[in-house]
């Protein structure tokens, strides 16, 4: 089947729909996602989204965190643009339906999260992304001028190559024509033709074998836009969540939010001596890459598999009501969180590089566009600031949005795109191979491209890749096509970019690590002038 739309979206979390609502004024929309439309990361996140409400804060304030939590490798420009524009986009969430927590006085209920100077991450309970996602659908699902296609899976970006030219990364004017999109039900793969595209696929968690990530997050946002010669940055710098619930059978890992530290739980080793003093004067509250690492320190050091996050010293009925998911997870595990401390690992959490984009969300590709996880604005830099996510995507999903809606009146359907070319394939019936290989890929990725790494562990990696890359690739091209080689196809090629930008950095910055480029974590950037930026 062929379609004809004004903007493609991949995706729907936050960052697909709340483009999706803005663009549909203006012309069709086609919004494809891979499993059911609210399965998405947004769903799962917990703590919130950062934003300036209420003084003593300020916009200075949060630009200052940003810049300190991501070592300073932020884009200024980038940070100013996301903070000074958060209030604006809040609000408009909030316009949408979200409910956010309140106080009895009526002022939104701010939390204090890891980094964060202020309480400023407006929250509902211990499920924001959950509520904004309900909110959004609500407000999609019935839209007349948008259409879903659930249970889909993007294949392939549409550029020149698909008409027969040569094009490489140092092609001046590579386009983007659409993509081509596989129903997994009938093995059909359809063509659908766009005057402008949107990847707003989120993250690759699962190329780890312990990952808060749904089982969607497989990078293919990443692996279609690199595969099309995108310009892709950053991609060594994985944010590992530092407290998810230890329960070894479970995938994925339950994340036990930041705001839980936030709110006054202390990490602890096993045998119950608090820990994080000793790494940073923040303690517990430390930005992300410091805690995750301090974590894999201890349990190296003890010989654990975890560590403790302890809640029980906290007023038990507060406790409850601001995190009654996490008390009930951990309750069906044996864990009452009122009287036992939680045990908790680290897992892949977020990676805070991706598709290069501009401050209007464009890629390195004419009319293809990024925004979400699976987009590197310049905001996070070596290290994501806790709740500037769903705040990353609220803003550029708006201002690729209102780019979009400008370059559609330019922009022609390109029809003479061919269909998808089956030819010579057969059926796969060895699934065993791709479950292995998957198997094998994650193991060592964590093995050798975790919190901490080394010249040697990274080389062994990539040696070890090249041959799974081989033997897929060898597969996808005879096998008709299924969701799963797809995904182990693309898990491999954002596998290959981590290791590939994490071997060209030659130090120790945010969540990179190399045991070669020690670091002393008090020369961490702890101060901001603003009038450098």
């Amino acid at each position: 089947m062929r379609k004809n739309v004004d903007f493609l979206v991949l995706g729907s979390g936050i960052a697909g729909l709340s483009y999706a609502l803005k663009v549909a004024k203006y012309g069709s929309v086609i919004i494809v996602t891979k499993a059911k439309a609210e399965e998405t990361a947004t769903k799962y996140a917990q703590g919130g989204i950062a934003a300036v409400m209420y003084t003593p804060d300020t916009y200075e304030k949060h630009i200052r965190d940003t810049i300190m939590a991501g070592d300073d490798l932020n884009d200024k420009e980038i940070v100013r643009i996301t903070i000074t524009e958060s209030t604006d986009r809040v609000k408009e969430l909030i316009e949408w339906g979200t409910n956010f927590d309140k106080k009895r006085s009526g002022k939104y209920d701010l939390a204090r999260e890891g980094g964060h100077s202020e309480h400023r991450v407006l929250h509902h309970k211990d499920s924001t992304g959950l509520e904004i996602e309900r909110a959004l659908l609500d407000k999609t699902l019935n839209h007349p001028n948008i259409e879903f296609w659930e249970n889909h899976f993007g294949i392939d970006i549409l550029t020149q190559h698909h008409l027969g030219m040569e094009i490489n990364s140092r092609t001046p004017d590579i386009q983007c024509y659409g993509a081509y999109v596989l129903d997994p039900k009938t093995n059909e793969i359809h063509t659908i033709l766009a005057k402008t595209t949107l990847i707003a696929t989120g993250g690759a968690g699962n190329v780890y074998n312990t990952t808060t990530n749904p089982h969607i997050a497989t990078g293919d946002g990443i692996a279609m836009a690199h595969r099309a010669k995108a310009s892709v940055e950053n991609m060594e710098f994985i944010q590992f969540h530092p407290t998810s619930l230890y329960n070894p059978n479970e995938k994925p890992s339950f994340l036990i939010t930041e705001a839980m530290r936030g709110f006054g739980a202390i990490l602890k080793t096993v045998n119950g001596r608090e820990f994080m003093k000793k790494y940073d004067k923040r303690g517990s509250l430390a930005p992300r890459d410091i805690v995750a690492r301090s974590i894999d320190n201890e349990m190296k050091l003890s010989g654990d598999e975890y560590v403790h996050l302890d809640c029980t010293h906290l007023d038990k009925n507060e406790l409850i009501k601001h995190f009654p998911r996490i008390y009930a997870k951990c309750l069906s595990i044996g864990i009452d969180i009122t009287k036992d401390m939680i045990p908790v690992v680290p897992a892949a959490h977020y990676i805070c590089g991706g598709i290069k984009t501009d401050k209007h969300g464009c890629t390195s590709i004419h009319n293809l566009y990024a925004s979400g996880e699976c987009a590197s604005t310049g905001l996070h830099g070596a290290n994501r600031l806790a709740s500037n996510s769903l705040l990353e995507s609220a803003v550029f999903s708006h201002r690729a949005a209102m780019n979009a809606i400008e370059k559609i009146k330019d922009t022609k359907i390109r029809h003479e795109i061919p269909d998808w070319d089956a030819e010579g394939t057969v059926f796969n019936e060895e699934m065993i191979l791709i479950t292995q290989s998957l198997k094998e890929l994650q193991s060592l990725m964590a093995s050798y491209v975790g919190i901490v790494r080394s010249n040697l562990r990274l080389k062994r990696a990539l040696d070890r890749l090249e041959t799974l890359y081989r033997e897929t690739e060898e597969l996808y091209g005879k096998s008709v096509l299924t969701e799963e080689i797809c995904e182990l196809r693309n898990l491999i090629n954002v596998a290959y970019l981590i290791i590939k930008m994490a071997t060209q950095r030659k130090e120790s910055r945010g969540l990179h690590y190399s045991l070669d480029y020690p670091r002393d974590y008090e020369s961490k950037v702890t101060s901001y002038d603003p009038d450098k930026y």
